[in-house]
């Protein structure tokens, strides 16, 4: 029991430093580049790289285990943090953001994988996203304070590259349990599970990728200074941690779940040019969902670490495509168009999802 918590508690440690890592850049992009397409682009990059490489981190942890997939995670995202700190050619920075997603993807793969595979699964995947959220807001926060009291747009990011390292340090001091490879009729099983729920990898491309436009878009929509913009952009996360840690403590009925918050996100994501307030909805139903997906998935025993990289595949792609699209339509078309098409995007999920509701997919698995 207590090696589980120390394990839990690196788990933990390791998502924040990484999350807080990957927005300490969010509230300074106009600092990087002065269009909102190659800022998009800025901003996509990572989720490209951890959409590049989540599955196979989840098919490397089923095979080889939880550490060595973890640690270089870690390592990745340390090298690309002090990268980060001396480059400002948007290309570059664009480079070195994707290697980071990459960093990025191999880590959440494996530490999904661990998550769901504990007896107390939902409630450690509540804690796990509520880290996950809370360097998200602490890096926005000191990412935009940091930037106006230094007049730097990298010390932030130097900051929390340190912050990478004690966890790479964490992940190395602590034992982590040997995965058995997995018998070829859990192999089938999963495979099946995955081949007849595409609604639950469509809702994760398109209402984690909503957020992801949200918060690439609004620094330049607003023309805020960054601790304005970074305090507005973590409530969504701020708003996050609190659903996820109460949703966490239930059991949710996914279908019914996504249809309703896939209904109320569209609709919060057209109201952020009218109220940034509409970031802390947007980031309370995301938080629902992603407990939601996370317990359904957590109902196929063995082959965890291939559904939670296809999990986070899944997310990383809607975070990669979505705010780079929204990108090129606010610059060709408008700000109030590009939230208009992520809205619209957003009823497609409960289209597709309303499909489901009733089936016996939601508790076949």
């Amino acid at each position: 029991m207590a090696e589980s918590r120390v394990q839990g508690a690196v788990i933990c440690l390791g998502i924040f430093a990484v999350m807080a890592l990957s927005n300490a850049i969010v509230p300074v992009l106009p600092e990087f580049a002065e269009t909102s397409a190659w800022q998009g682009a800025i901003y996509a990059a990572y989720f490209f790289g951890a959409f590049v490489s989540t599955l196979p981190g989840g098919v490397l942890t089923d095979r080889y285990g939880t550490s060595p997939v973890l640690r270089s995670g870690l390592l990745m995202t340390v090298i690309s943090g002090g990268l980060l700190v001396v480059v400002s050619s948007p290309l570059l920075v664009v480079l070195i953001r994707a290697f980071e997603g990459i960093g990025a993807g191999l880590f959440v793969a494996a530490a999904l994988a661990y998550v769901n595979s504990r007896t107390d699964h939902v409630r450690m995947s509540g804690n796990y996203m509520a880290m996950l959220n809370l360097g998200l807001v602490v890096s926005l926060l000191l990412s935009g304070w940091l930037a106006v009291f230094f007049s730097s747009s990298v010390v932030a990011i130097g900051f929390f590259a340190v912050f990478t390292l004690i966890a790479l340090a964490g992940s190395a001091a602590v034992g982590w349990p040997v995965i058995s490879p997995p018998e070829k009729r859990e192999t089938s099983r999963v495979c099946r599970f995955i081949r007849t729920n595409l609604w639950l990898w469509y809702s994760a491309v398109i209402l984690v990728g909503i957020t992801g436009v949200a918060s690439s878009l609004y620094p330049d929509f607003s023309e805020g200074t960054p601790d304005i913009v970074g305090f507005w952009i973590a409530s969504m996360s701020i708003a996050t941690i609190v659903t996820v840690l109460i949703a966490s403590r239930f059991r949710l009925f996914s279908g019914r779940v996504i249809f309703w918050s896939s209904l109320l996100m569209a609709g919060a994501v057209l109201l952020i040019p009218v109220s940034p307030v509409s970031f802390a909805i947007l980031g309370a139903l995301a938080g629902i969902v992603m407990i939601a997906q996370m317990a359904f998935l957590a109902q196929v025993p063995g082959r965890q670490g291939l559904l939670m990289g296809l999990f986070s595949t899944s997310s990383y792609l809607g975070m990669a495509v979505l705010p780079l699209l929204a990108g090129l339509i606010a610059d060709s078309a408008g700000f109030l168009m590009a939230f208009t098409i992520a809205a619209i995007l957003g009823v497609t999920v409960a289209i597709a999802t309303a499909g489901v509701l009733g089936m016996s997919s939601e508790t076949s698995a």
